[in-house]
């Protein structure tokens, strides 16, 4: 890649912490950050992002961070505690994310914070375009900066810019009861090309557009836009499926697999953010629903749930976590014997080598969002399975759904159902198992986050922009 690539996003892909008294900053693993190292380190070029909460540092503190970010080709922009209130937790957490997962019933009653949504986009386009040579590639990603296209051309006409939503594009029907759906739209239409995980979601985008300005893509996804052409196409995000597949084969992770393991009891597992997206109490209820169905799995059967805390300062997250906690005390109270908990729930962040464990010792996987712009852990759970072994569950109202056709896909929404396939995936003959399993692998390997990334950018590379 000759041109340079400058990354946009809302967080970098580094975590600061103080360590004897001194500020260290650290890169980030997995998702985002592992498919655009890459093409970061090789063109040269830059990251422009929030660093997280930096505030608290003193002067030095904060000149030391600079200095280790410089150093990574990171651009810091720096968020005041209003903005990230507004900008972040009540316009992208509050409103978008719910719009975006078709949770309506999410949404707070009154919205403020437009008017700092739209300063902050701003803020994170004049980085851009002070950063900006000739010939570099900008890459905006996802729901936080969705007016940044649009900023940016504005700034930059002949800027070479792609932007690319990592969450669903909901419905029409419920993306237009946003007020300011235009401007929305024509932020992320500042883009050449913008991308998608599935073909669900690009059409939903395409019938917006239909019906907000009256514009049709044609059969190779272009729109004519204002004296422009912007691609619109369809690029599943994946993971580094060989880099899983390695550790998961580590030492450590195959004694801890060995500890998670019984001869006399079933495993299934799920881990997930605590996010009302994920269908984590449809979950819950399809265990209990399998017991009243199917009680020759009463003590012998146990779901290990991980909900990884997310997002605390929003209201509907705090009912959320507190309306989960509440169903797994219920479930374990009217289920549990002195001998045999159903539900063990871990409500923190799981270690690496936990969670390889967790993955390589379940006997099903269950991976049951009510809506998923994709879903990586579906794709985390094959390539980890180095044994060729183990059943994945799937919600269909996952992204992952399309590509890993394989798994045992469910309406999550249809609680009975979810548990008959739980105990179709309990009592599947072994040469099935791995038959499925082998087929998942061969995705995940196939089409893991290097070839996304890849995809995008020579797309992106090879776009001539029309004035």
């Amino acid at each position: 890649m000759d041109a340079r690539l400058l990354i946009v996003s809302n967080r970098l892909p580094v975590t600061v912490t103080v360590e004897g008294g001194h500020p260290v900053v650290c890169p980030s693993v997995g998702g985002l950050a592992t498919g655009l190292q890459a093409p970061h380190d090789r063109s040269g070029g830059l990251w422009i992002g929030w660093p997280g909460a930096v505030e608290g540092l003193t002067p030095e503190m904060r000149a030391d961070v600079d200095r280790q970010l410089d150093a990574m080709r990171a651009i810091p922009i720096c968020l005041s505690d209003r903005e990230v209130t507004l900008f972040y937790e009540q316009v992208s957490n509050a409103v978008l994310w719910p719009i975006c997962h078709d949770r309506i019933d999410r949404l707070p009653l009154h919205v403020e914070g437009w008017d700092v949504y739209e300063s902050v986009n701003a803020r994170f386009a004049d980085a851009v375009a002070e950063h900006y040579r000739a010939g570099d590639l900008v890459w905006v990603h996802d729901y936080q900066l969705l007016r940044v296209p649009a900023l940016l051309r504005e700034r930059i006409p002949d800027a070479r810019i792609g932007f690319f939503l990592h969450v669903p594009f909901p419905n029409p029907e419920i993306f237009f009861t946003l007020p300011n759906r235009h401007w929305l739209v024509e932020g992320m239409m500042g883009a050449d090309l913008v991308g998608f995980h599935t073909r669900r979601y690009h059409g939903h985008f395409r019938a917006a557009l239909r019906r907000l300005f009256s514009v049709e893509a044609d059969n190779t996804g272009t729109v004519r836009w204002r004296s422009r052409r912007v691609k619109l196409g369809v690029f599943p995000i994946s993971i580094d499926a060989a880099d899983f597949a390695s550790r998961a084969a580590a030492p450590e992770v195959t004694r801890k697999t060995k500890e998670y393991t019984s001869s006399s009891m079933k495993l299934l597992v799920g881990i997930d953010r605590l996010d009302y997206s994920k269908g984590i109490p449809r979950r819950l209820m399809a265990l209990k629903r399998l017991l009243a169905l199917h009680p020759e799995w009463r003590e012998r059967v146990r779901l290990i749930q991980v909900a990884v805390p997310t997002r605390d300062r929003v209201d509907a997250y705090r009912r959320f976590r507190r309306e989960v906690s509440s169903l797994v005390g219920q479930i374990n109270g009217e289920l549990a014997s002195p001998t045999w908990t159903p539900i063990q729930y871990i409500h923190r962040s799981i270690p690496s080598d936990v969670l390889l464990a967790l993955y390589r010792a379940a006997d099903v996987m269950l991976v049951t969002p009510l809506r998923d712009g994709m879903n990586l852990v579906a794709k985390e759970f094959p390539a980890a399975r180095i044994d060729d072994d183990g059943v994945l569950i799937l919600s269909e109202f996952a992204g992952a759904a399309d590509e890993l056709t394989d798994a045992i896909l469910v309406n999550p929404y249809d609680v009975d159902a979810t548990a008959e396939a739980i105990h179709r995936a309990l009592t599947m003959e072994a040469g099935e198992r791995q038959h499925r399993m082998k087929r998942l692998r061969q995705t995940v390997q196939a089409f893991d986050v290097h070839r996304w990334a890849s995809t995008f950018l020579e797309e992106l590379a090879g776009m001539k922009n029309e004035e």
